[in-house]
C-alpha cells in the first residue's frame, strides 16, 4: 500500500507526464511539397530532398522530360515547383501564366557528352566534321526526342553546328527522356548516345568518350519556379532551400554547375 505522501508523488508524476506529453507533441507536420523535375535531376534532387526531410519536412519529386512535365502542368496536374532542363519549357509555362514570375530563377548549368557502353568505350575527338556516322556503323544514336526533350534539342543543335547532323539523322533513336536514352546505351541497345554529363556519371554501365564544345549548342540552363496554382505555404521555403549552400553541395556532387 502507498502512504499518503507516496500517492501524492504518483499523482504528481502522472500529471507531469500528461503535460510533458502535450508539450512534446510535435507541431502539425509541414505540408508536403510536390516537385516536377527534369529526369536528369533525379540523383541530385533525391539527395537534396533527403536532407530536407531531416528537417522534418517532405518533398516528393516526379521525374520526366521537361516537355512532358510542362504539358502535365498545363493540363492541371497538381504541383508546387517546376524544375526544367531548359529555358524553353519554363518560358512555355510563363507565357500561359502558369508560374509565379517573381519566383523564377536560373539554378543550374550542365554539359552534353557522347557516351558508350563502358566495355566498348574509346575516346572520340568531337570537333567540326567528326565522323560520327562511321562510329555508329549499323547502330543507333540514342538521344532525347529532338523536337521536345531538352537534351535532344541541345544534342541536335551541337551536331548541326559541327556539320554532322545530316549524316546521322536517320540513325537517331529518339527517347522520351534523357534517362531513357542513357538506358539504351547502358543496355547495349545503342553503341553511342548523347546525354548530360550528370547522367553519364550516374550510370556505371556507360563511359564518357567525348564532350561537346560549349559553343556548339545553346547554354544548358535549368530554371526553377513556383507554379501559379500552388497554395502550399512550404513552397517558398523549399525554393530557398534549393538555392542554399546545403542543396548546392548535392547538385555539384553530381556534376552540375551551380549558378549564382
Amino acid at each position: 500500500m502507498y502512504s499518503r505522501r507516496q500517492w501524492i508523488k504518483v499523482i504528481a508524476a502522472a500529471v507531469s507526464a500528461v503535460f510533458l506529453g502535450v508539450a512534446a507533441t510535435p507541431a502539425a507536420a509541414a505540408e508536403k511539397v510536390t516537385v516536377f523535375a527534369a529526369a536528369s535531376l533525379k540523383n541530385a534532387l533525391d539527395a537534396a530532398n533527403a536532407a530536407w526531410a531531416k528537417e522534418g519536412k517532405e518533398a516528393v519529386a516526379s521525374y520526366a522530360a521537361s516537355s512532358a512535365l510542362a504539358k502535365q502542368i498545363e493540363g492541371g496536374a497538381p504541383a508546387d515547383i517546376f524544375m526544367s532542363a531548359d529555358l524553353d519549357w519554363m518560358e512555355y509555362l510563363a507565357k500561359k501564366d502558369l508560374i509565379k514570375a517573381d519566383t523564377r530563377s536560373n539554378l543550374l548549368g550542365n554539359k552534353i557528352v557522347l557516351v558508350a557502353a563502358k566495355d566498348h568505350a574509346k575516346p572520340v575527338d568531337i570537333k567540326k566534321g567528326f565522323d560520327l556516322a562511321a562510329l555508329l556503323g549499323d547502330g543507333k544514336l540514342a538521344m532525347g526526342e529532338v523536337k521536345s526533350v531538352p537534351a535532344g534539342k541541345y544534342g541536335k543543335a551541337a551536331l548541326e553546328s559541327l556539320g554532322v547532323w545530316s549524316s546521322v539523322e536517320s540513325k537517331v533513336a529518339g527517347a522520351e527522356s534523357v534517362r531513357a536514352a542513357l538506358a539504351l546505351v547502358s543496355r547495349g541497345e545503342a553503341p553511342y548516345g548523347i546525354v548530360y554529363q550528370t547522367d553519364a556519371s550516374a550510370d556505371p554501365g556507360v563511359a564518357v568518350v567525348g564532350t561537346f564544345p560549349a559553343e556548339s549548342h545553346p547554354p544548358i540552363i535549368y530554371p526553377v519556379a513556383i507554379l501559379s496554382e500552388s497554395k502550399n505555404p512550404e513552397a517558398a521555403a523549399y525554393l530557398e532551400f534549393l538555392k542554399s549552400e546545403r542543396a548546392a553541395h548535392f547538385f555539384a556532387e553530381q556534376g552540375f554547375t551551380v549558378l549564382k
